[in-house]
């Protein structure tokens, strides 16, 4: 429940707080005097976008604060899985800079705005005028038959599966585009691929050929260079190895005489075995070389080949062609086989649908089952506010699958018995309205289990005898769970076991909690406007009992008839 409420520069307001009752909490204030600005601001603590309420002071911080306690409420597991430190007493901090930036704190701890609105939901369910039309919802209509139903874990696993359902049907929807588009371009993949796998591509071939053709087409001048060198190397009597020979001899002879002689010989030994090898090389060289016109055409032809391909396809070298060649192939494949693929996306398909359908089943059962008991509780305290000739019935009607099931939801409503019922939205008054919500929000307070509900002006469009009804209700919600109540009726704001006033004073709105002496004060300026009388005053006490001090009990059956106002 909502302990403590902090708010700094915020439209009209400049600073103010206010501790709450745990039960029944009052809240009365002239029309403008700024009720709805603190109902703004803590929407913005529980993770409403900051809608560009104008800051009070545009050079500070707009800050809300609200202090929770959260114990008892199976929040550990929320707060371990937002790695945040769970705290039976948690403070929810939003601050808006000037230059509109939000920031948002669970304990200090900065929050995204997704995970505070999370937790904001399951601490606080705010009721506002304008909620009314929600139910013109069909999806508010089947939630609120869903929590009474007790089918959130029913509702979660259809969900999950729906969620797949519709996942097997996009893959399906995928590959049979792409099945339809392969077979309008199965005949050109063919071509392609059937050219570039005649090509017999090989890896690093168009580098082998370059370097081939290139000593092809230079086979002349090559073999007379090669020539040239065997000459210089091994001509009779004036080759370079022969002489070479000859010196080497010749110093050996003298290494006796002159000892420099041999290291010279050796040195030129080795020249010589290096020579004789040089010329090894160039003999099989010159033997393999061949000028066969025959196979510089297959080459040049082939490399003809593989550059006409290259420029065909866009590829920068046969590697290039050769992916290509093994895309082709694949897209090929996969469009022999794309009616296996389907088949396999339709089976998936049936088999989602299937279980979804079984889900879908049980949820419409469940329903079923819960719609008497839903409308009956909601007649109980219709009845109660002064509507026993109302007709509320829920009624299920199949349709297409959607993420909340088969089944589309309406609350048919009349509150004229000799009538037909008609869709609720279509047919109901403000006031009737008014008096179903408070009867749904009865029914799902206590089911949802929330620590705080706040109603804003829920008791619009009714006065007098019902008002007391609904004033009883709301206050039978308190002793459960902690309301806080916007009202204008005087009936309602009797029932409190704490009443706030909201003033503007100066152009700031200031929020202010009620003596037992102020609040028959405040009760009596409801009931008889500015000018407060004796009787109102008397009157006051009679509405408010034992819950002020000297404040006498509620006049007995036919004593002070004149007093009553309801």
């Amino acid at each position: 429940m909502l302990r403590r409420l902090t708010v700094e520069n915020y439209a009209l307001i400049d600073s103010l707080s206010l501790e709450l009752d745990p039960h029944l909490n009052i809240i009365t204030g002239e029309t403008g005097a700024g009720k709805s600005i603190l109902l703004g601001a803590l929407g913005l603590l529980l993770g409403a976008r900051n809608e560009g309420a104008a800051m009070k002071d545009a050079a500070r911080n707009c800050t809300v604060e609200g202090t929770f306690d959260v114990a008892g409420r199976g929040l550990e597991a929320f707060f371990a899985d937002n790695d945040l430190d769970y705290a039976p007493e948690t403070t929810l901090t939003r601050i808006i800079t000037p230059a509109g930036k939000s920031r948002a704190f669970v304990n200090d701890v900065p929050v995204s705005l997704a995970t505070l609105r999370e937790l904001g939901q399951r601490l606080i369910d705010i009721h506002s005028q304008h909620q009314n039309l929600v139910l013109s919802s069909e999806e508010f209509r089947t939630a609120a038959l869903d929590t009474v139903a007790g089918n959130g874990e029913l509702l979660a696993q259809y969900a999950a599966q729906y969620a797949r359902l519709q996942e097997c049907r996009r893959r399906l929807t995928t590959l049979r585009e792409e099945a339809a588009a392969g077979r309008r371009d199965e005949e050109w993949l063919r071509f392609q691929s059937e050219e570039l796998t005649a090509a017999a591509l090989t890896a690093g071939e168009q580098a082998a050929i370059t370097e081939e053709l290139a000593v092809l087409e230079h086979a002349d001048r090559i073999g007379e260079a090669l020539t040239t060198l065997r000459n210089a190397l091994d001509a009779d009597e004036v080759g370079v190895l022969s002489l070479l020979r000859r010196a080497e001899t010749a110093l050996t002879h003298e290494r006796a005489h002159y000892p420099a002689a041999g290291g010279y010989a050796e040195r030129l030994h080795a020249v010589v075995e290096e020579l004789k090898d040089l010329g090894a090389s160039v003999a099989s060289d010159a033997e393999r070389l061949d000028t066969d016109p025959a196979r510089l055409q297959k080459l040049s032809a082939r490399l003809d080949t593989l550059l006409s391909l290259q420029q065909k396809h866009r590829a920068a070298d046969e590697a290039e062609l050769i992916a290509l060649r093994d895309r082709y192939a694949a897209q090929l494949a996969a469009i022999v086989h794309s009616d296996e693929a389907v088949a396999e996306a339709e089976a998936a398909v049936a088999e989602a649908e299937g279980r979804a359908t079984a889900l879908a089943e049980r949820l419409r059962k469940a329903r079923m089952k819960a719609a008497p008991l839903f409308a009956k509780e909601i007649l109980a305290t219709l009845a109660q506010l002064g509507m026993a000739e109302t007709i509320f019935r829920v009624e299920l009607t199949p349709v297409e699958p959607t993420r909340t099931g088969c089944d589309a939801v309406q609350y048919l409503f009349t509150a004229n018995a000799r009538m037909t019922p008609q869709p609720i939205e279509r047919i109901a008054s403000g006031g009737e309205l008014s008096r179903v919500m408070l009867a749904l929000k009865a029914l799902l307070a206590t089911r949802m289990q929330l620590p705080t509900i706040i109603f804003d002006e829920i008791d619009t469009g009714v006065s007098g005898r019902i008002a007391e009804a609904m004033g009883a209700i709301i206050a039978s919600l308190s002793e459960s769970m902690q309301v806080v109540d916007i009202t204008h009726l005087p009936q309602v704001a009797s029932k409190g076991a704490a009443h706030f006033v909201v003033s503007k004073r100066d152009g700031r709105t200031q929020i202010a909690r009620l003596t037992d002496a102020e609040r028959v004060s405040e009760i009596a300026k409801m009931l008889s406007g500015a000018d407060i009388t004796e009787a109102a005053l008397a009157q006051a006490r009679i509405l408010l009992g034992d819950r002020v001090a000297g404040a006498r009990p509620a006049a007995k059956s036919g004593d002070d008839k004149g007093g009553l106002l309801f």
